[in-house]
């Protein structure tokens, strides 16, 4: 990981947005920087609270080869966020869309599918002649639905017992 200045790292964050412009996936981190390099010092039993001021780390990667990362200090921060909210706004316009249409499609399945389980299959028909083997399978998907019934049911309950033991 390349540790760089804040306005570099602002123009490689813009040359990272453009280069995965039609195809890419970027990861931006912030965290707060409480080990520089020094001993870690403990709070006195006294204070209950620390007053120091940290700095900031922010790392940016696309998940490959390209990784870097500035350290901003707490009087630069304000200034840092102003470039950079107006670095991520401008390219937040560039995103894809979702495609809604496949979504859509996915929760009209889900619901069929939802449907199909839990709506009661009716048999009917004569046991013997012509319809037999109709009323057959119809039975036979009746036991299928109550077995998916069955497992659905065990698997909840599997579920709430593990949120119970959580």
């Amino acid at each position: 990981m390349q540790l760089v200045d804040n306005d570099v790292f602002l123009s490689q964050l813009a040359a990272l947005f453009e280069s995965s412009k039609e195809k890419g996936t970027i990861w931006l981190t912030h965290k707060r920087l409480t080990y520089d390099g020094e001993d870690a010092t403990k709070l006195e039993s006294g204070g209950d609270s620390d007053s120091r001021e940290y700095p900031v780390l922010l790392r940016a990667t696309n998940g490959d080869k390209i990784k870097f990362s500035t350290k901003i200090q707490s009087s630069q921060l304000l200034k840092f966020h102003t470039a950079y909210g107006s670095l991520l706004k401008a390219n937040m316009a560039n995103l894809r869309k979702r495609d809604k249409k496949r979504e859509k499609t996915r929760q009209e399945q889900a619901v069929r599918r939802k449907k199909r389980v839990t709506e009661p299959i009716v048999v009917e028909g004569p046991k013997r002649g012509n319809a037999r083997r109709k009323r057959q399978r119809k039975i036979k998907a009746t036991l299928r639905q109550q077995q998916s019934q069955q497992q659905f049911k065990e698997r909840e309950e599997a579920r709430r017992k593990v949120d119970v033991v959580i």
